[in-house]
């Protein structure tokens, strides 16, 4: 098996942005997740209330941009931002307890409002994500963190199991759908990767912790911003247990290191 995709989001719920390589720390890749827009209230604000967010493309120098983050979008003039040296606020995202980030300040918010139609949006900035520990709850321990991710810091699926799920879906479905951090091409079977236990992938190792349960955001298609009941209602056929659907698993990071598209997948 190979490494067939690395994605990051630089900002939650924004456009995709594959890469060649990234580096995989204990808060997971580099450059991913790491910024999130939140309400006048400072809660998470995600494509599942704003789809208009999939528009957004955001870039960082991990995703070879020559800002700390670079905005674009259609018809908008582009923005760069440096990376908030002070202040701090407290955001939520979902129930979780609340986080003390930075606030990337009144231009960033501005071009937001504009961009998204919404006058009580801002732009965050994880400066810690250490001090986000993993709910143990999960299967996760004291050494695993993450910024801005829902549940764990990397996620994967393979291309197999993106096939078989388009395979009986009404509607095309890509592996964008998932919004994977890493896809993995060469599997023998579809969702072989809920068996795996351990993952190298170069000088990286892996543990895999759970399934990841699926949400509504995946019902939106990421370029056309229409929504269906699709893949929740196939998934609901196939893969559904404990009340809720699933496709790819969480994976929590044993071993940092660089990782590269087309590096060997070696699972136990």
């Amino acid at each position: 098996m190979r490494l067939a995709g690395i994605n990051l989001h630089p900002v939650k719920s924004t456009a995709i942005r594959p890469v060649q390589e990234a580096y995989v720390g204990r808060a997971g890749l580099v450059g991913d997740r790491e910024w999130m827009v939140v309400d006048g209230e400072g809660k998470l604000v995600s494509a599942r209330e704003v789809r208009e967010l999939f528009t957004v493309v955001a870039d960082t120098p991990a995703t070879g941009g020559g800002a700390d983050l670079r905005l674009s979008a259609p018809g908008h003039e582009a923005i760069e931002l440096a990376l908030p040296s002070e202040g701090v606020r407290d955001v939520q995202m979902f129930n979780r307890p609340r986080m003390r980030v930075r606030p990337a300040g009144p231009e960033a918010d501005t071009w937001l409002r504009r961009v998204l139609g919404r006058d009580d949006l801002s732009l965050v900035w994880c400066h810690d994500p250490f001090r986000r520990v993993l709910d143990a709850e999960d299967g996760f321990g004291a050494s695993d963190h993450a910024a801005f991710q829902d549940d764990s810091a990397v996620s994967l699926i393979t291309d197999a199991s993106v096939a078989a799920i388009d395979s009986w879906s009404e509607v095309r479905i890509t592996a964008q759908r998932f919004r994977p951090s890493l896809l993995v091409e060469g599997a023998e079977e579809a969702f072989a990767e809920d068996g795996w236990k351990e993952i190298a992938i170069g000088p990286v190792r892996f543990r895999v912790v759970s399934a990841v349960p699926r949400c509504v955001m995946t019902t939106i298609d990421p370029v056309t911003l229409e929504k269906s009941k699709e893949p929740l209602r196939t998934l609901a056929v196939h893969r559904r247990w404990d009340g809720k659907t699933w496709a790819a698993v969480h994976l929590g990071v044993v071993h940092p290191g660089e990782i590269a598209v087309g590096d060997e997948v070696i699972v136990s």
